[in-house]
């Protein structure tokens, strides 16, 4: 009975995460081939497409306009964050019925590989796991010169072979990045949160979101040593001077001690940073974003919704 009980509700999640990318995969245009044309057009869309998120009154259960603002935010940053998955699954990442919508790149998921042979399984597993997120969070209450492509355009970016590497290492690079920002989101607002069940789903959601950094931050030191024919971009040899030792070594994954609270105690291995006052923390993560290209393209609209969520996560208070 309860192995009967585990597979229905499986089923029930797979049936969600299928309607929510059919939804979104009416936003997607396919090359022949198998090459997603997607960009920031398509990030903006996931957001402006269903509106603002629709908890946006305070409920009479205990939530405060503080913690609505919270998880309004967060349920925007996770529905960006579950594009930009579901973009690289559409090509690195296994192609099944838990992630639907996609037909891989072979050339893309084999430039991967070279990162790490488990590649389209993190991959797959990342973008579920981001589904989960912003759908639990929305049903709970209710590039220019300089910036390179991480995911290929077109079928002419599938050769020669170090662009397209030079392509899946950046990809490495940045799905550290995306996961970053969570890595510390989730507990610089769970400090701002009154309601008890509201601090819970931060603070459960918001560990995985460090997993994830972690299992990228290795990857990314797998990228090999190359130079982009195409546009001069260089990857050196992260294991070579005057990268290397202790601090550079490509196989650490653990957090170093840092400072925490006050210099007068010792360094302690933490999640930073997490402070609410000065750090901005949905609101750095807005910026951090917008300063890495994500949001090239984008209509003020868009950037103005955004940044008023952030704003207002950032200004709850507990109490």
């Amino acid at each position: 009975m309860e192995h009967n009980a585990q597979q229905a509700q499986k089923e029930d999640i797979m049936a969600q995460n299928t309607q929510h990318s059919k939804a979104s995969s009416s936003r997607r245009s396919f090359l022949r081939k198998g090459v997603a044309v997607a960009g920031a057009g398509t990030i903006g869309a996931a957001l402006l497409a269903g509106g603002v998120p629709a908890f946006a009154k305070e409920r009479s259960d205990g939530l405060t306009s503080g913690d609505v603002a919270i998880l309004r935010f967060l349920a925007a940053i996770e529905i960006l964050e579950t594009d930009l998955w579901r973009q690289y699954n559409e090509l690195g990442g296994i192609q099944d019925s838990e992630v639907p919508g996609g037909s891989g790149s072979a050339k893309y998921t084999a430039a991967l590989q070279v990162l790490d042979g488990d590649m389209p399984q993190y991959i797959h597993d990342n973008t579920e796991d981001e589904i989960s997120h912003f759908t639990f969070i929305n049903a709970y209450p209710g590039l220019s010169t300089g910036q390179f492509p991480a995911i290929p355009r077109h079928d002419g970016d599938l050769a020669p072979k170090d662009h397209i590497q030079a392509i899946a290492n950046t990809a490495g690079f940045h799905f550290g990045f995306i996961e970053q920002g969570g890595t510390s989101l989730y507990p610089s607002l769970a400090q701002g949160v009154t309601n008890l069940e509201v601090l819970r789903i931060l603070l459960s959601i918001g560990p995985t979101e460090t997993a994830h950094f972690q299992t990228w931050h290795d990857k990314a030191g797998n990228a090999p040593a190359l130079t982009d024919p195409t546009n001069g971009l260089v990857f050196p040899d992260l294991n070579a001077a005057p990268f290397g030792g202790e601090d550079f070594q490509t196989n650490l994954i653990m957090p170093e001690p840092t400072v925490f609270l006050s210099r007068t105690f010792p360094a302690v291995s933490i999640i930073r940073p997490t402070q609410i006052a000065g750090s901005g923390g949905a609101v750095g993560t807005v910026k951090a974003w917008t300063a890495d290209g994500l949001f090239i393209g984008q209509s003020r609209e868009f950037l103005a919704v955004l940044n008023q969520l952030a704003e207002a996560a950032d200004a709850a208070r507990r109490g």
